[in-house]
């Protein structure tokens, strides 16, 4: 590999900076509840306003949105709760007969309740408001309480809107730090949430990793990464574009280019400034390209591929020929975008596969949101008496090899009531002695 373009930045300083500010944040809240809450809105978002929003705001903001800004919203909800609704159908209950009198099985039930966490600062993020609760509401979940930033005098209507059309039974007008404490401690009415969802910027996706294991989390979910692998077939003004488009979402969000071509990696290098040049926020685009942006050549495509499971970036695009072979070769991502006609934004706001995806590599081991997130699978099992000659007979072995003498006897206990009239070697207990 060369890199033609290679990133200047080095993420792990910043890193390190913002687990000190968040940690400290976190013990603040957890000490002094709401009041900490209500000063840190304060600081950050200079925000004395109402915290949750009641019926009567909720809907004042929903009759502010226009009609086509809904349709648009509602398009992307039918998209993405069709898609969810055929994930949760894929993962069902069932009960089995292994053995004799053996009933095994699994029960898929959601879990009680989901905190999402709505993007507001730079952008009103409708879209991700959909794909957390929404997704989270076809999953069944029983109470979902959705934040988002406050804009001006309140939340985003828009984003309001699409939180009221996908089932919030709580909206809470707050972002940051405070707001992912509020949601997984449980201040201002809001229920203690069992999962935490839902992109956001550095401070956010610290704050969940720190709280995993309280709380569940979806999973990572840092600043948005955006890959295109494309040969010399591929068009470098699209490439280009496509790259900009995600430059966009801020100044530490990276953007890669893996190719197998020289002629067309300088191009884009070439025509990439010039575009930014044109976005109504050229800065944010030309900082993330200067400091996180790259642009790999490979010697082919097997080493393109390679490469680009090692970044494991959260979105891959493939601008290529033959591709089929890149669908069964990429295997480390969050999403996969195949062809020129399918680009990232597609996918970030209405094509229906979840947009919050795994970042800094967790890419390599866990997908994104999806229904199952907010679903927990329960296994049970039933032994009648006649199966316990055989499975607590093995149980009580099995438990002696590992020393573990107690679990043996609750085997051995069985085997004496259940069949009494037959010498078994390790039977210690006597019922009388403990009558």
């Amino acid at each position: 590999m060369e890199y033609l373009k290679k990133a200047e930045a080095d993420p792990e300083v910043e890193d390190r900076a913002v687990r000190e500010a968040v940690e400290g944040m976190l013990s603040d809240i957890e000490k002094r509840g709401e009041d900490a809450v209500i000063q840190y809105a304060k600081d950050f978002d200079g925000w004395t306003g109402d915290f949750v929003l009641t019926d009567e705001q909720r809907r004042d903001l929903i009759d502010s949105v226009t009609d086509g800004v809904k349709e648009d919203i509602d398009f992307a909800h039918l998209q993405v709760t069709r898609f969810a609704a055929a994930q949760r159908d894929s993962l069902s209950s069932f009960d089995i007969e292994t053995e004799p009198g053996v009933h095994l099985g699994q029960r898929v039930v959601p879990i009680g309740s989901a905190g999402c966490y709505v993007p507001g600062g730079r952008y009103a993020h409708a879209a991700s408001a959909v794909m957390s609760v929404g997704t989270a509401k076809v999953a069944g979940v029983p109470n979902i309480a959705a934040c988002s930033p406050p804009r001006g005098d309140s939340i985003s209507a828009a984003v309001a809107y699409a939180m009221d059309l996908c089932g919030a039974d709580m909206i809470l007008q707050m972002g940051g730090v405070h707001a992912v404490a509020t949601m997984a401690f449980g201040l201002f009415g809001c229920r203690e949430a069992d999962i935490l969802v839902g992109p956001g910027n550095a401070y956010v996706a610290e704050a969940k990793r720190i709280l995993f294991g309280r709380v569940g989390i979806d999973l990572f979910a840092g600043p948005t990464e955006s890959s295109i692998v494309a040969d010399d077939g591929a068009d470098p003004m699209t490439i280009a574009v496509d790259l900009v488009s995600q430059a966009e979402h801020g100044p530490t969000s990276p953007v890669w280019l893996f190719t197998t071509s020289r002629e067309l990696g300088e191009a884009v290098a070439k025509i990439l400034p010039r575009v930014a040049d044109d976005m109504p926020n050229p800065d944010v685009v030309h900082a993330a390209w200067r400091d996180y942006g790259e642009i790999i050549l490979c010697d082919n495509r097997d080493e393109a591929a390679e490469a680009c499971n090692r970044y494991s970036p959260e979105h891959v695009q493939v601008i290529a020929d033959d591709l089929e072979w890149w669908r069964v070769n990429l295997s480390n991502y969050g999403s996969l975008f195949l062809g020129e006609g399918s680009t990232v934004t597609h996918g970030d706001k209405c094509s229906g596969t979840n947009h919050i995806l795994p970042t800094k590599r967790a890419g390599r081991y866990t997908g994104g949101l999806n229904v199952h997130k907010f679903m927990k699978v329960l296994t049970y099992q039933q032994l009648d008496e006649q199966a316990n000659k055989v499975f607590s007979a093995a149980g009580s072995r099995i438990s002696r090899i590992e020393g573990m003498e107690g679990h043996a006897r609750a085997c051995d206990w069985r085997l004496r009531k259940y069949f009494p009239g037959e010498n078994w070697a390790f039977d210690v207990y006597d019922q009388q002695r403990y009558e």
